[in-house]
């Protein structure tokens, strides 16, 4: 139905990862595996990092971060799954404000997350007297609450803005969920100052965080060169390349996604993307930070030779 001259939309139609119906039962299979290792990857890492050994700031930090990288994957993935065997790839209005709130949010938080997690690694390396009374188990909390409150505002806002736009004509989302550039091109109004206002916003949740990191790696490499021993020294950096690396990941996948959000022509490289973001980045998180740490390794050795003794 019309109301005016736009349409009145109830429902979205998702195209998916891809239309050929050739790919379409090898992409279930891929992406359920992947969703599998993702689940399986960051429930293991919740659980030894609940390990009595390992209650500290990083590891307190890590847990929520697996916690948060199931939620992502599970928001996407089981109806991208659902509409790759199904001819019904419809998704409800509701059903997509829903997804793109969610969606938002917790990879708003994430980024907030990262950026405490550096801090406890500055304060770790450069002020190691003063980390107990730092890091102490109020400010942890208050730290992850803080990211919520702030993951919260961004994304009630960007949902907000993004559904005030007028729809019309075609329902189809060239994407496999509801995300803001594919729901940007689907508007008829002229959305330049919407899409000045996302680059701001894309500045303000990935870039701010991402520049207290650097400043905090910054301190924490000046730290580590002044350090004598070459053994303490490569332990030291150690234990901050996992984080590193996982910010990398997050960064150029997130920027290269949302700093040009209504370019029809890197359409299909956004949704590589945003799979990697949504789904292959929670999968590589546990093992980055189990395979590049010794603790979590041991613990996790030890809970599974107590699995096959009984």
């Amino acid at each position: 139905q019309d109301a005016g001259n736009h349409t009145v939309l109830s429902e979205f139609i998702l195209s998916g990862l891809s239309s050929r119906p050739e790919l379409q039962h090898l992409l279930f299979f891929t992406i359920c595996f992947i969703y599998s290792m993702a689940l399986i990857g960051n429930l293991l890492i919740c659980m030894a990092t609940a390990h009595p050994t390992l209650h500290t700031p990083m590891y307190f930090f890590l847990r929520i971060l697996s916690f948060l990288d199931i939620s992502t994957a599970s928001v996407v993935v089981p109806k991208m799954l659902v509409n790759t065997l199904s001819e019904d790839r419809s998704i409800s209005y509701l059903g997509c404000v829903t997804q793109l709130y969610c969606v938002v949010f917790l990879a708003s938080t994430e980024w907030y997350l990262l950026a405490a997690m550096a801090y406890d690694r500055y304060v770790a390396v450069c002020r190691p007297l003063r980390y107990p009374a730092i890091m102490s188990t109020r400010a942890c909390l208050s730290m992850v609450l803080l990211s919520c409150c702030s993951g919260q505002v961004v994304s009630v806002v960007q949902t907000a803005w993004v559904f005030t736009l007028p729809f019309c004509g075609p329902r189809r989302i060239n994407y496999f969920f509801c995300d803001i550039p594919p729901l940007v091109l689907l508007s008829c109004a002229d959305t330049s100052r919407y899409e000045r206002q996302l680059v701001s916003a894309t500045v303000l949740v990935i870039f701010t965080p991402f520049c207290l990191i650097l400043l905090s790696y910054t301190c924490i490499i000046s730290s580590i060169l002044r350090i004598s021993s070459a053994e303490s020294r490569h332990k030291t950096f150690s234990t901050c390349s996992s984080h590193l690396t996982v910010v990398t990941l997050y960064c150029a996948s997130g920027t290269l996604i949302y700093l040009q959000p209504k370019s029809r022509n890197s359409q299909e490289a956004k949704k590589v993307l945003a799979l990697i973001y949504t789904t292959v980045i929670p999968t590589l998180n546990p093992l980055i930070y189990s395979l590049r740490n010794k603790e979590v390794k041991e613990v996790l050795i030890r809970g599974m030779a107590v699995l096959m003794k009984k």
